[in-house]
């Protein structure tokens, strides 16, 4: 989202004269992009990694197949150059800084300014938090990174300074509008254990990444299944427990099902999945359809593009059936419109553009909100979450001023439709990262909902105890008397045995 004019700030971001990063060019661009009147200061001392380092991300960036610099490659130089006017803000992208009467906004990776800290943390296998902080003392800004490949610390720490970048435009654009909050944000995040990136990476990261390859070679990269249950007692979202009287949507395990999302019909139950062939590597969307006595069929296709598809949140709203499934990799989020229920379906307008996963449609106060992550550019889809509103369906849909609303592995990403527990608060089921993709869901409570604030609570995990057999889930949904959840299941390759 570009900055208006009245937004335009006068910023000098100071960055390492030797070895800069590609994340600092990058943080550099997207200032300008933004509208900004970008200067650029040199720090004198250089902020080479060492050879260990670059050995490691190079060979990494070999075995995974990934061309081109990493956010985490040394740049030749970034040019010094002056800004049109005096600088209202320091951006101090190097660490350490010179005290200015100039405000100064710092970038710190786990406590420590200097960006290899986040790479002896990948490597390490912590998560990374990353602050802005005001004048070495104020945080007025947080991220919590995904790290989606736990196996690489080159991918890793790419994931870590793709959300740098997004961290500071945020509170670049948050000091221009003037909503920078006056009492920090929280307390100042201790420096971790920083070691050697050497200890680190032998001791850790490699024979993590041994593991994860052996693993590989005989078992799924992923599998999921879907659960259902047909009750009249309140559901996961009133006990916070998966309990029990799950039943498990078959498969023959050369291709999984996930995101299920039910809907009735004429009194009969339909539940909309994402279904993967593992073959083709591209999901479609399938219905499977519940017989009166609550046995489903097998699922059959209703909605396949040429990019991949999941999330298939099925609403009814103005007499009309509509499916607004993820397509994150087609660039836009598209609304599609039931022709012939539930197998017919058509594209009918292009809602929000980007990279929009996992978009969630809610109503509330007489406006049309949609949440769901945004993943800006590079890093994970994971970690940040975006707010749109709109006063219909067809929009216009605009961004939410205050967007990205938070940088969090562990709740930034819905993992199922808004849904109002039996004391009336309205819950979002949301995904936890924490130990991975899919390691877990809780539910956070929506404080507030208006074109000034999104709030939500810290989640409260769901307690996994019961009989489902796969306690690590990223969806939970609900439509009358049919719950359903999904989870991943280790399943040997060519094979449906776990």
């Amino acid at each position: 989202m570009r900055a208006g004019r009245e937004d335009m700030l006068a910023i000098e971001v100071i960055v390492p004269q030797s070895a800069p990063r590609r994340w600092q060019q990058l943080v550099i661009e997207r200032l300008e992009a933004d509208g900004h009147d970008v200067a650029v200061a040199h720090r004198p001392e250089p902020a080479s990694w060492p050879a260990a380092a670059k050995a490691a991300f190079q060979f990494e960036q070999r075995l995974f197949r990934r061309p081109g610099p990493l956010l985490g490659s040394a740049v030749q130089a970034i040019q010094a150059r002056s800004g049109n006017r005096p600088a209202a803000l320091r951006l101090d992208l190097a660490g350490d800084a010179t005290p200015s009467d100039v405000p100064t906004i710092g970038v710190r990776f786990d406590g420590s300014g200097a960006d290899l800290s986040a790479a002896i943390a990948v490597a390490a296998g912590r998560l990374p938090v990353i602050e802005a902080v005001l004048d070495t003392k104020t945080v007025v800004g947080q991220a919590r990174p995904m790290v989606d490949k736990r196996e690489s610390t080159a991918l890793g720490t790419e994931d870590v300074f793709a959300r740098a970048i997004t961290l500071v435009r945020s509170v670049a654009r948050a000091f221009a509008a003037g909503r920078l909050p006056l009492e920090p944000i929280a307390e100042t995040h201790a420096r971790g254990r920083r070691g050697r990136f050497t200890s680190a990476y032998l001791g850790v990261a490699l024979p993590r990444l041994g593991q994860e390859a052996l693993r590989r070679a005989r078992f799924r990269h992923a599998h999921w299944r879907v659960g259902y249950r047909f009750t009249d007692a309140p559901g996961v979202a009133d006990t916070g427990k998966l309990g029990t009287g799950w039943s498990v949507l078959p498969d023959l395990g050369d291709h999984f099902y996930a995101d299920p999302f039910p809907f009735w019909r004429q009194g009969r139950p339909f539940v909309f999945i994402e279904d993967y062939p593992h073959a083709t590597g591209k999901a479609v969307i399938s219905v499977v359809a519940f017989d009166a006595n609550g046995v489903p069929g097998t699922p059959r296709v209703v909605l396949e593009e040429a990019h991949h598809l999941s999330y298939p949140q099925v609403f009814e709203r103005d007499g009309v059936i509509w499916m607004l499934p993820e397509a994150s990799a087609s660039g836009k989020l598209t609304l599609y419109r039931a022709s012939g229920f539930p197998d017919g379906w058509v594209a009918e307008t292009v809602l929000v553009e980007g990279e929009i996963s996992d978009a969630t449609l809610f109503e509330h106060e007489g406006m049309l909100w949609l949440f769901a992550t945004d993943r800006d550019g590079h890093g994970s889809t994971s970690d940040t979450l975006a707010v749109f509103s709109a006063p219909a369906l067809a929009g216009p849909w605009r961004p939410h001023p205050a967007n990205p609303i938070l940088i969090d592995h562990r709740m930034a990403r819905p993992g199922g439709a808004f849904v109002r527990s039996c004391d009336g608060r309205i819950l979002l089921p949301v995904q936890d990262g924490t130990l991975g993709y899919g390691g877990g869901l809780g539910l956070s409570e929506l404080l507030q909902l208006d074109q000034q604030a999104v709030r939500l609570s810290a989640p409260r995990p769901i307690d996994a105890a019961g009989d489902w057999p796969y306690p690590k889930i990223h969806t939970l949904n609900r439509a009358g008397r049919l719950e359903v959840i999904d989870g991943i299941a280790a399943v040997r390759k060519r094979s449906g045995k776990q």
